[in-house]
């Protein structure tokens, strides 16, 4: 499925959303509709070369529900399973969301440990995936039971950011459709959480 216009217009805008975040690698879903968001990024920073491609970062494998109205699937029995007990859920002919979360969290913190060990801790990098494959990503960082994570809101190219120490995950920005330059690295503070909302001094 290829890009409408507004997810063209879209994919053009994060260029300059992402103008002052310097990126070490970019990653993606091998499905189209990722690879054509990323198009727009990679022309205007040619340095950056292909994105690689991991489907692990692929789309929900839904199995018999694929292509469905939505109005129809709400209809189904397992409907609610997926709403209120994900963890429960496994698409009849596809994947379970716990198989999804397991593989993506994985990927993610794979490929963080990587491009951390090649490029240094504070190396920023980016990868183009889907809704859902986001919101089980996030859900790990924040601590929360898969079963919880219909809870978290994912809208077309929104930029939600996570930063991965040796002691837990911070969620920097979630849904982000506004001005990125505020992941720029910063000095370190290592695997602790910030206090009093970063207004103190180093002095």
């Amino acid at each position: 499925m290829d890009l409408d216009e507004a997810g063209r217009a879209q994919a053009e805008a994060l260029v300059e959303r992402l103008a002052g975040v310097p990126l070490a690698q970019v990653v993606s879903s091998p499905l189209e509709r990722c690879r054509q968001t990323l198009q727009p990024l990679l022309g205007a920073r040619p340095e950056l070369g292909e994105p690689a491609l991991d489907e692990r970062f692929g789309e929900c494998h839904y199995g018999e529900w694929t292509g469905r109205p939505l109005r129809e699937l709400a209809q189904e029995p397992l409907w609610r399973t997926v709403q209120d007990h994900a963890s429960a859920a496994a698409f009849p002919g596809g994947e379970s969301l716990r198989a999804l979360s397991h593989r993506t969290v994985a990927a993610a913190r794979e490929w963080d440990e990587k491009i951390a060990a090649e490029h240094g801790p504070d190396a920023v990098w980016l990868v183009c995936s889907h809704g859902d494959v986001i919101k089980a990503v996030v859900a790990d960082a924040l601590g929360l039971h898969l079963d919880h994570f219909q809870r978290i809101n994912v809208d077309p190219c929104t930029v939600t950011a996570i930063r991965y120490t040796p002691q837990r995950p911070f969620l920097l920005r979630m849904g982000d459709t506004g001005d990125l330059s505020g992941l720029r690295p910063k000095a370190p503070a290592g695997g602790d959480a910030v206090v009093g909302g970063d207004t103190g001094t180093d002095a």
